[in-house]
Parts: C-alpha cells; structure tokens; sequence
C-alpha cells in the first residue's frame, strides 16, 4: 500500500545519501549498521518498556534503511551481494522488532494485572500470540516471493507489503507508549497477523496461477 511512496522518498533522502558517500561510508556498511542499530534498540524497547521513544528511534532506524540503496546507487550502481545482504537483514531486523514487542508484553504484562486476579488479562496473551504469527507471515512473505522467482516466476503482491508493516508495529507503539494502554498495541499485532495471512495466501494464490499458465514472469 505504500509502496508508491518509495521514489519520492528516495529523492528526499539523497542528499543524506551524498553526505554518507563524502565520508566514506559503503553501502553494506550503512545496511549493517542500520541492522545492528535497529536490532538493539527493538530489544532495549521491550526490556525497558519505553515504547514511544523506542518508537521514534526505530522509525529514524528504518527512514535510514534506505539509504544503502541510494548510496549504491551513487557509487557501485548496486551489487547482487548488496541486494542479498540488505533482504537477509531485513529479515533480521523484522524479526528483533516483533521480538521485542513479545518480550515488552511478557515483562510488562503487570500493567494489565487485575488485582482480583492471580493471572494478567488476556490482552497480552493476544498480543503475544498475534505478535508470534506476524512473525511467521513475515518471513513466509518473503520465502514465497525468493521460492517463485528462484523457479522463474515473479510473485510480489499482497495486501500488507514491508512498509506497511513496519507502520502498523511503529505506530501502535507509539500510541501504547503515550497512552499507556497496551490494548493499542495488541490492536496493531491482531491487525498485523490478519493482513500478514491474506499476503502470504494471496502470494500462494498468485503462484498457483502463474505456474498453471505456465509463462515465466521473473528472468534469473
């Protein structure tokens, strides 16, 4: 759904890009940078609970993100090993954010304790569990995508692209961070899991089709 917004984006953010090339910074270097980055703040968030500033850190952490391809552009024009190491972290970093969001509901789950109550309420078991499969259908995404092309055909739709996802997660932790209400955020996770499951299907679908017709889509 945002994916329209990339070319805009990219020119926006090549002067950065320019000023990064300047001091000598690479392309895969700026990728692992922004892994590793992305990787730690995910897991601080969840440990510490402060959502709405892990929150803006991480929106700056994936704004950056793609800046490796602006600088590639600028410089090599680009690799088939940058394009590998950038997809193989993004799957990374998907991972650290929905990790994170599991262990903020795990260690703070206190904040839905009912006093009546000897066990939390079952937003965070919810959260837990939509945040868990989100985590499936993220890199099953994306495994159906590499699988179809590495047999000749190109499968990229679906209803819930990467950036969509990494808004949904961004925003419904800031929202939780300001509200203090993690009903937000385990909202954002159901979201996320129901959307990831319609892309995953979709591709599946999209798949069947293209390999009955039997015409191949994607040049290896």
């Amino acid at each position: 759904m945002l994916e329209h917004l990339r070319a805009p984006f990219k020119r926006l953010i090549e002067p950065f890009a320019k000023a990064l090339v300047s001091l000598g910074l690479t392309a895969n270097a700026v990728t692992v940078i922004g892994a590793i980055g992305t990787i730690v703040v995910a897991f601080a968030t969840g440990i510490t609970g402060w959502l709405f500033a892990g929150a803006v850190v991480l929106t700056l952490l994936v704004l950056a993100d793609s800046l490796d391809g602006s600088i590639a552009a600028l410089t090599t024009g680009g690799t088939q090993f940058g394009a590998f190491l950038d997809s193989t972290l993004d799957r990374i970093a998907d991972w650290a954010l929905l990790a994170g969001v599991v262990i903020f509901f795990i260690l703070h789950a206190d904040w839905w304790y009912d006093i009546n109550r000897s066990s939390p309420d079952c937003i965070s078991w919810i959260g837990i569990a939509a945040a868990m499969v989100s985590m499936m259908t993220s890199f099953v995404t994306s495994y159906a995508r590499a699988r179809a092309e590495s047999v000749g055909f190109e499968v990229k739709n679906g209803i819930a692209t990467r950036a969509d996802r990494l808004v949904i997660i961004l925003v419904g932790m800031a929202i939780t961070g300001l509200t203090h209400q993690g009903l937000w955020l385990a909202i954002a996770m159901v979201l996320l899991a129901v959307l990831g499951l319609i892309t995953v299907f979709q591709r599946i679908l999209e798949a069947r089709c293209q390999m009955a017709v039997g015409h191949k889509t994607y040049q290896l």
